[in-house]
């Protein structure tokens, strides 16, 4: 099987990745599903997510409204916090069984959840209430069963700076790694504190090595895996770490890497310190909101120099499940019903700057927004790629690779040390 057919087995909606650059979860001890409330005994259903903090102020909560005003008798309490802290109460409501009725997915974490029986079979519930799937774009299934909707999806594009890149003597975003390497370069010669990339590799949230590492490999078509268990060790793998490895050794990313998270890497982009990132869509309205000033494009993650192939996009999910404890399934998958609607899934889009879940939504981005448009152009030019989602404990994996990296990068050992390494812990996770 080529490397290309790899990839394209594992074309998913992605792990990953999104998060927001403030807020704290505001959250104290769920209790395993929602209460009756308090006005006439309407059944209250609680919904954790980071997703209320990424989209412009009020238009979540509006569409929760909506929602009520649909179903009279169901009330929705919003949970919404970061990626991090929202991951982080769920993993601890999973370990209680004291989730929240619903709850936002990423897709790395669908394989645990589901096996740990803490979130509930899709499937059941959409046999239980006749609902006709097929207008949705992807389902992430577990054993056959589903157990996340994708509700909306992002691509992960280069994130340039104009400013910078054009005070550097950059004319257009590089295309393939020299061109990148070169502008890394030119941009942290500026001096003032300023770093041509910036790259994400903190342990306890280690999605950087899914969306800044690993994207290099995607983005040229190659692939970490073979036959659906890991292969870390292949040219594609060693190529990119090689490539990432020669940058840090040219002084050209950020300092920080290794404690750093993804909400780091965006306020250092956002404040005009760093010429390029990888990062999500969902972040396009936060930095522009932050810093209404901030002169910046998106383009294509670069291949590798000679690649002429369709391009492997990094690729994530805004996913939604419901918790195995809840005391309100049928009221929860109502509210499921009601974001995966033709209607509410296109708003729910095109405020989120994201392609929609349903498969007949429309997002107004794609006419109204040059920065989404670009990134529309990119999606339909490449496919998207995430070898993560849907592997066992892939977070966990993600974790085992970034040790042996930062290693290698701290002069540690080579890399073809790292990736033996590596490859020995991903099989011994299999």
């Amino acid at each position: 099987m080529s490397n290309e057919a790899q990839v394209r087995r594992r074309i998913v909606q992605a792990a990953g990745v999104t998060a927001a650059t403030f807020g704290l979860l505001a959250v104290a001890g769920c209790a395993g599903g929602g209460d009756s409330g308090e006005s006439g005994g309407d059944v209250t259903i609680e919904f954790a997510q980071w997703w209320e903090p990424e989209l412009p102020d009020g238009e979540f909560r509006a569409l929760m409204d909506e929602f009520e005003k649909q179903n009279p008798g169901i009330k929705v309490e919003l949970i919404s916090g970061p990626y991090a802290a929202t991951k982080e109460q769920l993993f601890a409501g999973a370990a209680s069984r004291t989730m929240p009725d619903v709850v936002g997915l990423d897709g790395a974490w669908v394989s645990d959840f589901a096996s740990q029986g803490v979130i509930t079979d899709l499937s059941a519930l959409m046999e239980e209430a006749g609902y006709d799937d097929s207008e949705l774009a992807s389902q992430v299934q577990v054993d056959g069963s589903t157990y996340m909707i994708p509700v909306v999806n992002f691509v992960y594009p280069m994130f340039t700076n104009d400013a910078l890149l054009a005070d550097a003597g950059v004319k257009a975003p590089p295309k393939n790694r020299t061109e990148f390497a070169e502008a890394a370069a030119a941009v942290t010669d500026l001096g003032d504190d300023t770093s041509g990339w910036i790259l994400p590799l903190s342990l306890e949230t280690p999605n950087g090595i899914q969306n800044d590492v690993m994207s290099w490999t995607w983005a040229s078509g190659g692939t970490m895996l073979a036959d659906g268990g890991p292969d870390v060790t292949n040219d594609d793998v060693a190529s990119t770490v090689d490539f990432v490895q020669g940058l840090w050794d040219d002084g050209v990313i950020a300092p920080g890497s290794f404690t750093m998270k993804e909400q780091d890497k965006v306020e250092e982009f956002t404040n005009g310190r760093v010429g390029m990132m990888i990062d999500s869509l969902a972040h396009i309205n936060l930095i522009r909101e932050a810093n209404p000033d901030l002169e910046f494009s998106v383009s294509a993650v670069p291949a590798e120099d000679g690649y002429e192939g369709e391009r492997g996009i990094p690729y994530a999910s805004w996913g939604i499940g419901v918790a195995e404890s809840s005391e309100h399934p049928e009221e929860a998958f109502k509210l499921i019903e009601f974001l995966m609607s033709q209607e509410t899934n296109a708003e729910l889009s095109s405020i989120a700057g994201a392609f929609p879940g349903n498969k007949t939504s429309t997002p107004d981005f794609v006419a109204d927004d040059e920065l989404f448009a670009d990134a529309f152009e990119i999606y339909q030019a490449g496919y998207p790629a995430n070898e993560f989602t849907g592997l066992p404990v892939a977070e966990q994996l993600m974790r085992l690779f970034g040790e042996q990296f930062q290693v290698l990068l701290d002069g540690g050992q080579t890399t073809e040390e790292m990736l033996d390494k590596t490859q020995a812990a991903w099989e011994a996770e299999f």
